[in-house]
């Protein structure tokens, strides 16, 4: 039997009285006006399906496609927020097992105790790694995490004012502005700590900062309580290996970026955002958090069982709805776990000589390229693996020229506000960059140089 016009549909939930008042809400006559920013040939296009290949035939297409992709032949020295890492081989191997592949934690999550300990192994490598006592399994990347931070601050002081102290990731900015918008908070963008007052909730900072500097945390913790303030920061899990943990410091709430050391660089994502505070701020905390308990009766009285469960599950959104701390599910799980095998598999001495590795490789790239005639590198706080230069011509065309030679030199940066910014590109040397990688990069920018004399 056909369905009415005004029915639901498996598909289409919507009826057309729900789409004719949410067309009569925006001030538009029809779908068709509703789109009609759209050039039209792309309204509706036709799609032509070209004839079925053979599965070798259709590896060599992609592969020629691939091949395409500039990255895929270009030496790239560009990071700002995502860095090439060695992974190791085991963690793709474990990840991709079919007890993982499907990984989520049900409703009834009881009855999946290894994807529960998979997540309790999560959240004790990032306590471990972060110097917290608390995280939780997870959120969707740094930028929702530095967000929801900044919520959970605005609810344990009851203020309405974000502090962000520059240079900050201007796209994690972004995220957090438009959390606030949506919670009603202000986002103010500060350059001193001493901006900082009784109206602020918490003060986001960055380490190493978006032009990759390390900071000292005491001070900003120190700065933050003195205004009545929660510290917020934004960190890099694999600059910890060398760096001290922010929880020595006494930050309140840390988040990351897990991807880098899970998957890689994957187009942009998934991603595993880490969050990790102190246990005062426990039943605030966003996200999914998975306990370990050890049973009191039943066939293991001599040698109990250990059990893991969800806890806190009253802060979630489907027990409180509009009153929910937690609107996180567990779209990141298998992420999480890619994240936390890496981590295992290094372990604290291999992480640490890996982010030594990669400092020593930085700084000796830096010295290298300061020493070419027109070249400079900016001098200010240390830094781990990211580094300002001016060269003989603007950024925008030295970055070009570079392209032109099948280099990604780095990111223009040259349009921020900070005086060290100016006519500079902002350049990453991470643990994979090679000397092959180095000795490209140094011709070219010499090449460069002799070409602009």
């Amino acid at each position: 039997m056909a369905l009415e016009a005004s029915a639901p549909t498996p598909y289409i939930p919507n009826t057309d009285a729900d789409r004719a008042l949410m067309l009569e809400r925006i001030g538009l006559p029809s779908t068709d006006a509703l789109f009609g920013e759209l050039p039209e040939r792309w309204r509706d296009p036709s799609i032509e399906v070209p004839p079925a290949l053979s599965e070798l035939e259709l590896m060599q297409l992609l592969r020629r496609r691939a091949e395409a992709n500039a990255g895929a032949r270009m030496t790239s020295f560009l990071g700002a927020g995502a860095y090439r890492r060695y992974i190791p081989a085991v963690t793709s191997h474990l990840v991709s097992r079919p007890e993982f592949v499907t990984a989520y934690t049900p409703y009834q999550p009881e009855i999946s105790q290894g994807t529960l300990q998979a997540a309790f192994e999560y959240q004790s490598t990032v306590c471990a790694l972060t110097g917290m006592e608390v995280s939780n399994t997870g959120l969707y990347d740094v930028a929702s995490a530095a967000a929801e931070a900044a919520l959970l601050a605005a609810r344990v002081t009851s203020r309405r004012v974000v502090a962000v102290l520059e240079p900050f990731h201007p796209q994690t900015l972004e995220v957090v502005r438009t959390y606030a918008f949506a919670a009603d908070l202000r986002v103010d963008s500060i350059r001193d700590l001493a901006a900082l007052s009784s109206e602020h909730a918490c003060v986001l900072v960055q380490q190493p900062n978006y032009l990759g500097a390390i900071g000292d945390l005491e001070q900003v913790v120190g700065a933050a309580r003195e205004a009545g303030a929660l510290s917020v920061v934004a960190t890099d899990p694999f600059a910890l290996g060398m760096l001290r943990p922010p929880g020595d410091a006494g930050v309140d709430v840390v988040v990351g970026e897990g991807r880098d050391l899970a998957i890689g660089l994957s187009y942009g994502g998934p991603s595993v955002g880490l969050f990790a505070t102190r246990e005062r701020y426990l039943r605030q905390v966003p996200g999914r958090i998975v306990g370990r308990t050890r049973e009191l009766h039943g066939p293991g009285e001599n040698a109990p069982r250990t059990g893991y469960v969800l806890t806190l599950q009253a802060r979630e959104q489907f027990i409180r709805r509009a009153r929910a701390t937690s609107n996180f599910s567990t779209g990141q799980a298998l992420i999480a776990l890619a994240f936390t095998i890496t981590m295992q598999a290094l372990g604290p001495g291999g992480l640490r000589r890996a982010a030594e590795y990669c400092y020593q490789v930085a700084h000796d790239a830096a010295r290298r390229l300061d020493a070419i005639p027109g070249y400079t590198v900016v001098e200010g706080a240390p830094w781990f693996q990211e580094f300002l230069l001016r060269g003989p011509v603007p950024p925008a065309e030295l970055l070009r020229r570079l392209e032109a030679r099948g280099i990604i030199g780095g990111l223009d940066v040259s349009g921020r506000p900070e005086s060290e910014a100016r006519d500079a590109i902002l350049v990453c040397v991470t643990e994979t960059t090679t000397g092959e990688d180095l000795d490209v990069l140094e011709a070219a920018l010499r090449a460069i140089a002799q070409e602009a004399s």
